[in-house]
């Protein structure tokens, strides 16, 4: 265990517990086909999303990214668990409902999906037509979308006379027109160059932090990457991954404070960032006991810790550890029981890293090892 003398370091993110997320997966399962021919295609997922996040979604092609997406959308029934939507369950809805929920929704499709009748300029204003607005409205709100996206020269263009990216701004636009409080979006910047994608998730972020908009999309865009809030991988089905993007840059900075990590490249230092997991203690619990096997290393996220060591039969406070301080990498590195106690007073919230990662960091450099030596073994 080490204290940290305190520094300025980026900060974890601490969310209002009152805040009511948008999107709440718990447990959903979904197949195609019946019988012989059925295909489970998603197993078991829990995610929540909060106002005001971007989160990306990734994966290889095939691990069910899109229909994850398109059941949060309504566009699919929820076939098995728990799918709340802007606070609707969407689970035993029926088709009455769930265009209901769709009309709440701002939807970027990979296809376009624009009327080869309608006008650039038309398609927005029929998009409008789902809400009231004051006439004025219907003409002032799609030019200044459209200008903004870049088509002014374009607004009263039809498809065929547009290129793919500019019907796919058009159908940007189209989801931005009525100021939704969820965005879902397949590949939004796929038909786009990079400096327009660049412009467009740019566009995102602004209503994102300024109207609460929640915005998830699914890309393999590596360009936008940085500005999301988190980033999801999906594999075969399954979401294996949530990275709080600020959370793992707090992580990466706390952990330069630790002598094993001092030295270790920005690269080793993500990679760890990423593999930790938030854990949560109440008041009086225990997060690891002297004496027992060393599995883990922590850092603390929020709240303060109690050292305590066993001297006559009882137990000594030691001192206490508080945000961006760590323990638990004397019993991994010496492959000793626990040498103390951590107990949480009031909430404690942790990351932690499993002892196989940590060990993978360590066996990974010599200098890491060396380094390692000369603090802990002389």
């Amino acid at each position: 265990m080490n204290n940290i003398e305190p520094v300025d370091k980026p900060g974890f993110v601490v969310r209002d517990e009152k805040i009511r997320p948008s999107i709440e997966v718990k447990g959903v399962q979904y197949s195609f086909g019946e019988g012989e021919s059925r295909k489970q295609v998603l197993f078991d997922n829990n995610l929540t999303i909060f106002p005001g996040e971007i989160v990306i979604l990734t994966g290889p092609s095939g691990s069910g990214k899109t229909t994850l997406l398109t059941l949060i959308g309504a566009l699919r029934s929820t076939q098995q668990g728990s799918m709340k939507v802007l606070g609707s369950e969407l689970a035993g809805l029926n088709r009455t409902g769930l265009q209901m929920i769709r009309r709440e929704i701002g939807f970027i499709f990979q296809a376009h999906n624009l009327f080869d009748s309608l006008s650039a300029f038309e398609t927005l204003a029929l998009a409008m037509k789902l809400h009231l607005y004051p006439r004025e409205d219907y003409l002032k709100r799609p030019e200044e979308i459209l200008t903004e996206l870049g088509l002014q020269e374009r607004m009263h263009y039809k498809p065929e006379k547009l290129s793919g990216g500019q019907r796919q701004r058009v159908a940007i636009g189209r989801a931005l027109i009525n100021h939704p409080k969820l965005i879902l979006a397949d590949e939004p910047t796929a038909a786009l160059d990079k400096d327009t994608g660049r412009h467009v998730v740019k566009m995102l972020q602004k209503r994102a932090k300024e109207e609460d908009c929640t915005i998830l999309i699914v890309t393999h865009d590596n360009r936008i990457l940085d500005v999301a809030d988190r980033i999801l991988k999906m594999v075969d089905g399954y979401i294996v991954s949530d990275v709080v993007v600020a959370d793992s840059v707090a992580i990466g900075a706390f952990l330069k404070d630790c002598p094993i990590f001092r030295d270790t490249s920005p690269t080793i230092l993500a990679g760890v960032a990423n593999t930790m997991k938030l854990e949560v203690y109440e008041e009086g619990e225990m997060v690891v006991r002297e004496g027992e096997e060393g599995d883990r290393f922590y850092l603390i996220r929020s709240g303060k810790a109690e050292i305590l060591k066993e001297k006559d039969g009882r137990l000594k406070s030691m001192g206490t550890l508080g945000p961006g301080e760590f323990f638990g990498e004397l019993a991994l590195l010496r492959n000793e029981p626990r040498a103390a106690t951590i107990k949480a007073l009031g909430r404690l919230e942790v990351f932690s890293l499993p002892k196989e990662k940590f060990e993978e960091v360590v066996e990974g450099s010599t200098n890491f090892r060396e380094q390692l030596k000369k603090s802990y073994f002389n």
